[in-house]
């Protein structure tokens, strides 16, 4: 786009607004997210899930990039789960996905290992997810009992009771969130396991101190238990063992159609979830962590058409797609170098074949989130072009691409820009936006566009907020032509 194209608006064509956020379809898609990274220059240190005690990200490898525990790059590189430009990235994305909601991996909040830290980057990834409109949920892991047990943090005899006091935390921090997703209007509550607690009797005395309101819709991995209402399936990477650790297309299928048949058994569960997921290649072995859980191959995308196409089509209660960002296990969504938006597409893709035909965004929608992302930081401390990104992300969130694109490009070519623009009743209305400088902002017209008489007939001086002009207009008198300059600017 030419400068000059960011600059002019004929006053003869009324550009609309986009089309509005689709409603959700009938059946809910969920990411889970791990907020487990610790990166520089966010934190003062790599944290174990980008180094695993191996990689070294503060060394470049040959093609420039950091060291890191994973097969796959992040489009943004390694970053810091609590930084809030990569949040807001995060959630935009998901956003522009047809993503609903997410379902956050939880340790807890006790101060041992990394679960304080989890939790605070837990609770800042709740206030974005809050903003763009997503749905939020948790998935307790348990095993953080065994290992507090194992460290000597907390005794054997005082597991349930701890597992309680971590629970009515869960219920006073996020289960009375309106955000928080309900089912039967019961907090949903997942289990990665479980692999401490095994007795449903463990789990009803963990549950008994919640309040009435706030007892949990409960669901574990592949296997209801009595105290919950149904399971989740996950990448079988166990049966990989039997194929010489890999996952066949024929063994997948067999644990998906027999996870539906458990789901449908009499006594059939309440409700079950069905989870997609597009390879999966762990690090672990080289990383001399453990050796591999197995591998699954991307197929082309074909592992996560075969997955996605059966949980968006059976009668699970939703979609979880597994993982965003597992980089470790390598079952990740969000942008890598490796595969760029294309997982994301296929979300968006498939949304609309099966749940909302209405949706209206494409892979290339994404990229306005990296786009915002990187102004983000490129203009960390200006106050001006801050308060202009924030409102590129509602209008984001709130469907309205056109204009956020058009802000977007004017602050990348550090001009200011005209958008939402409307005519009624011979009134004309625009807003200004785009890079916006400390000498303000000059309205100016003309009748021709050919002349270099342009008139001034608004000043504004530098504000963080939003700058808005109204002008009457009398069609009778012909054309006029508008431009946003800064002063002294073209």
């Amino acid at each position: 786009m030419k400068p000059r194209a960011l600059l002019l608006l004929l006053l003869l064509v009324v550009v609309g607004g986009p089309a509005p956020l689709a409603a959700s379809g009938s059946k809910p898609v969920l990411v889970h997210y791990m907020p487990w990274f610790i990166a520089k220059p966010y934190s003062s240190s790599w944290g174990w899930h980008w180094t695993m005690n191996h990689f070294d990200p503060d060394t470049l490898t040959a093609a420039g990039k950091r060291d890191i525990a994973s097969w796959y790059y992040p489009l943004i590189g390694p970053y810091d789960s609590a930084d809030p430009a990569v949040l807001e990235y995060h959630v935009l994305l998901m956003k522009l996905s047809g993503i609903d909601g997410v379902i956050v991996d939880w340790y807890g909040m006790d101060n041992y290992a990394d679960y304080a830290g989890i939790e605070q980057r837990t609770a800042a990834l709740l206030y974005y997810t809050r903003k763009a409109g997503l749905a939020f949920s948790l998935c307790y892991e348990d095993q953080t009992v065994q290992h507090e047990i194992d460290g000597g943090f907390i005794k054997a005899s005082d597991a349930v009771a701890r597992a309680r006091q971590t629970l009515l935390y869960a219920q006073a921090h996020y289960f009375t969130d309106p955000t928080y997703f309900r089912w039967s209007n019961q907090p949903v509550l997942f289990n990665f396991g479980p692999q401490f607690f095994k007795a449903s009797a463990d789990w009803q005395a963990i549950f008994s101190g919640l309040a009435a309101n706030q007892q949990p819709a409960f669901f574990t991995e592949d296997n209801r238990l009595a105290a919950g209402v149904g399971a989740f399936n996950w990448p079988p990477m166990c049966l990989s063992q039997d194929n010489g650790g890999v996952l066949s297309t024929t063994q997948l299928e067999s644990y998906l159609v027999g996870f539906e048949q458990k789901a449908r058994q009499a006594p059939a569960w309440p409700a079950f979830v069905s989870s997609a997921f597009p390879r999966f290649h762990d690090i672990y072995a080289t990383a001399g962590v453990s050796a591999s859980l197995g591998y699954r191959d991307d197929n082309n995308g074909g592992t996560l058409r075969q997955t996605l196409s059966r949980a968006m089509t059976n009668a699970s209660l939703c979609v979880q797609l597994v993982t965003w960002n597992d980089f470790g296990e390598g079952t990740v969504f969000e942008p890598t170098e490796e595969y760029g938006y294309r997982d994301l597409g296929t979300v968006q893709d498939f949304r609309r074949r099966y749940l909302a035909p209405d949706f209206p965004y494409h892979t290339n929608d994404l990229t306005l989130a990296l786009r915002l992302f990187n102004l983000r930081r490129a203009y960390a401390t200006n106050t001006l072009i801050t308060a202009e990104l924030d409102r590129v992300f509602m209008n984001i969130v709130s469907g309205k691409l056109v204009a956020a694109d058009l802000q977007l490009a004017g602050v990348e070519s550090k001009l200011p820009v005209i958008y939402d623009l409307s005519c009624a009743a011979g009134q004309l209305s625009f807003l200004i936006g785009g890079y916006l400088s400390s000498s303000g902002v000059q309205v100016q017209s003309a009748t021709n566009l050919e002349t270099t008489a342009w008139k001034t007939i608004e000043t504004y001086p530098p504000t963080t907020d939003p700058m808005a002009f109204t002008n009457r207009v009398l069609p009778q008198a012909g054309p006029v032509f508008f431009k946003a300059r800064a002063p002294g600017g073209p």
